[in-house]
């Protein structure tokens, strides 16, 4: 079955959380509604001045709606201009279009930018017969038709450009959570699955040498040996499904000890300093591991973005509940104050939160930046 790219636009779905109100919108309808009523004022031209003022007063409060229903709010507003220009074309008095109804280009960047492929395809239509009758009531010159069509479309260009980048940032956000779990995926299997390979194998010796209650012993043994052979087969299917096609990485792990390695050599800057503290003994592999890369991440992270910065701390401590790793930089408050997460962050968080802890990151108190990570040493991997 062939799509079509013109398929693929009417079946695109609206984009996730599109926000009802925020305080711009009640600061634009009070800006406009006192402007329509100084036009209507001033100005002596209009007719049905009441009607016409009340129908703009009402069309403006549409704009709460542009988001959650831009097909609806799009079809009412320019329904409502067009049959305005109806009205004139028949040469019946009623209400008259205002200047102040200009705010009506900001429904095709809401169209765009919020609604999905088919009402963007149904309020494009719309909006080019209202445009068309507008243009019958006022005969412009060619420049001025090539300039209104422009003015329309040109919101409409730009809420599809924001859409696309909006939607392509929440895709590669998706796709640095899905190589996360790869990645966790992979590191369970390498660590699991030696575990549960060395109990097939010492199920089978224990079928040899089980002499004295040989019975029972088989018994025991052959249970043990199937299901954690039964085990070991499902677990390499479900890995092998997550990691696609790419071969097996057979090294060892790096753990919350192979962190001393990450220090620099002397007399480069910014320096390395890592500290271990605590209860760091049996630790999880799952959680030896994300410890390691999260400790990683940070420190490539203030190796990289943090300005003029002297020194980059690594402190790891543990206790019977949990295990604290935090990792902060001495660089410039200013390189800080409009930093945003970006994927490292996101594949980190995704790392803690799949093990039952928590990372939170942001500007340091005085300075430089900091990353904070908790897990639970009874977490386990969601």
């Amino acid at each position: 079955m062939t799509t079509t790219p013109a398929g693929s636009l009417l079946a695109e779905p609206r984009p996730p959380g599109p926000p009802r109100r925020v305080w711009r919108d009640w600061a634009l309808i009070l800006t406009l509604v006192p402007l329509a009523i100084l036009e209507v004022g001033v100005r002596e031209d209009i007719g049905w001045a009441p009607v016409t003022l009340g129908l703009s007063i009402a069309l403006t409060f549409a704009l709460l709606w542009r988001r959650t229903a831009p097909l609806v709010v799009v079809a009412i507003v320019f329904a409502t201009l067009a049959a305005f220009s109806v009205a004139t074309l028949v040469g019946l008095p009623g209400p008259t279009a205002l200047y102040t109804l200009v705010w009506v280009l900001v429904l095709p960047y809401a169209l765009f930018r919020w609604g999905s492929g088919r009402e963007a395809a149904i309020g494009s239509a719309i909006m080019l017969v209202s445009a068309a009758l507008g243009i019958a009531v006022d005969a412009p010159s060619v420049s001025e038709i090539v300039l209104g069509i422009g003015l329309l479309m040109l919101p409409a260009a730009l809420g599809a450009s924001v859409r696309y980048r909006a939607t392509a940032r929440i895709r590669e956000v998706e796709e640095a959570k899905l190589h996360e779990r790869e990645l966790l995926a992979r590191e369970l299997h390498d660590t699991v699955a030696h575990h549960v390979s060395a109990i097939a194998i010492q199920a089978q010796a224990g079928r040899a040498v089980a002499a004295s209650d040989p019975a029972r012993s088989l018994e025991v043994l052959e249970v043990i040996e199937e299901a954690a052979s039964r085990t070991l087969s499902d677990m390499r299917s479900m890995v092998g499904t997550l990691r696609g096609s790419e071969p097996a990485e057979l090294a060892p792990r790096p753990g919350v000890m192979d962190l001393p390695h990450l220090t620099r050599a002397a007399g480069e800057l910014p320096r390395v300093e890592v500290a271990l503290a605590g209860d760091l003994d049996d630790l999880t592999p799952a959680m030896d591991a994300a410890l390691y890369r999260v400790a990683q991440e940070s420190i490539t992270n203030a190796l990289r973005h943090a300005r003029r910065a002297t020194l980059v701390d690594v402190r790891i401590h543990g206790d019977d509940e949990v295990v604290r790793l935090t990792v902060t930089d001495d660089g410039d408050a200013s390189t800080t104050e409009q930093a945003t997460w970006g994927f490292g962050l996101v594949g980190m968080a995704e790392r803690a939160s799949l093990l039952g802890g928590s990372l939170e990151a942001g500007p340091g108190p005085d300075r430089g930046w900091s990353v904070a990570v908790v897990l639970p040493r009874t977490g386990e991997p969601a």
